[in-house]
């Protein structure tokens, strides 16, 4: 989509001068990152450079697209390249990858990076077939699982879980597959499981319901309560029951989407975004496209934010008096 854009502008001299491309990294078209992104860039673009009553109104020249990725990691490091203007990224990738540790240990701090504002939280999905003997994440040991592709946050957050199950050197047998390939070997039989953080409900693992009887596997005990403990980031949730069909309600944790983008993309442009996604028209739009679109709420638009905000967020968040909310004081200048 974002080819065809440049293509439109390249053809109009007019118009490549009046509107400007802010791509929204992503990851599969499966999970969550995409659907949400998808209004997302609804919501904050408007390339007519106007606004009609009762119409979304976004920024005016400005087009958003979502663009598909391998997730977290992959956006991370597209937006430290200059390769797109932002992405969402799960909150620990966020943190790790401006900090140059954990999964950023080699490829060092990424201190361009800025938050734009966290958005919703994703939960931890493991998912097995119904009629399969594996009840605890301890049964993988063993069996052959999907961890998500290199790139993905799915594979940072899954590989966490290993660990702190022991299950590092037991003998997992692990292939790194998107969750629509993982989700079809699952179904045929050619899997016992697969890893998906994201936002509920998940495309991926609401088709795989249909297909199938399936179950998510419980997150709790003791290695789970010092997952927590270790990992801040993380947090212990609940998926309700007949969040996906034929699906018993499931302890499991839980990890912040964030939106973040660049240093040096224009202070403008970023308070001018967040002026959009918090009209009332833009409200509406979230409401009803997705259940994790609800959760965007601009009271919580700074929580577990663990990276510098982007200059023009920082701006925003200060005059609708965010800031003085979260901390409880005037906000320094």
């Amino acid at each position: 989509m974002a080819a065809v854009i440049l293509l439109c502008f390249a053809a109009s001299p007019l118009a490549a001068e009046q509107l400007s491309l802010f791509r929204i990294g992503t990851g599969g078209i499966g999970g969550t990152y995409y659907p949400i992104a998808g209004l997302v860039a609804q919501a904050i673009s408007n390339p007519a450079g106007h606004c009609e009553a009762e119409e979304v109104c976004g920024v005016p020249g400005l087009v958003a697209v979502a663009q598909s990725s391998s997730g977290s990691v992959a956006n991370v490091k597209g937006i430290a390249a200059g390769q797109i203007e932002s992405g969402f990224v799960q909150s620990d990738v966020a943190f790790w990858a401006f900090s140059g540790v954990g999964a950023f240990e080699e490829d060092g701090r990424q201190t361009s990076l800025r938050a734009i504002a966290n958005l919703y939280p994703e939960s931890f999905h493991i998912v097995v077939r119904d009629e399969s003997d594996i009840e605890s994440v301890g049964d993988l040991a063993g069996r052959r699982v999907a961890l998500d592709e290199a790139g993905s946050g799915t594979l940072v957050g899954a590989e966490l879980v290993l660990e702190a199950f022991d299950l590092v050197e037991t003998g997992v047998f692990v292939s790194y597959l998107k969750s629509d390939d993982a989700m079809e070997k699952l179904v045929t039989g050619e899997l016992d499981a697969f890893f998906l953080i994201a936002g509920y409900p998940a495309k991926v693992i609401q088709w795989a319901s249909e297909q199938a009887k399936i179950r998510l596997l419980p997150l709790n005990g003791p290695e789970t309560a010092e997952l927590v403990k270790v990992n801040p980031f993380l947090q212990l949730d609940v998926i309700p029951g007949g969040t996906y069909e034929g699906v018993r309600k499931v302890e499991t944790l839980t990890v912040a989407a964030q939106w973040i983008t660049r240093d040096d993309v224009s202070e403008e442009t970023v308070y001018g975004i967040l002026q959009a996604l918090w009209r009332s028209d833009a409200r509406r739009l979230l409401d009803r496209g997705h259940a994790k679109g609800r959760a965007i709420r601009l009271e919580t638009a700074l929580e577990g934010v663990g990276i510098p905000l982007h200059a023009g967020a920082l701006r925003f968040y200060r005059e609708v008096g965010v800031l003085r909310r979260r901390t409880g004081a005037p906000d320094p200048s």
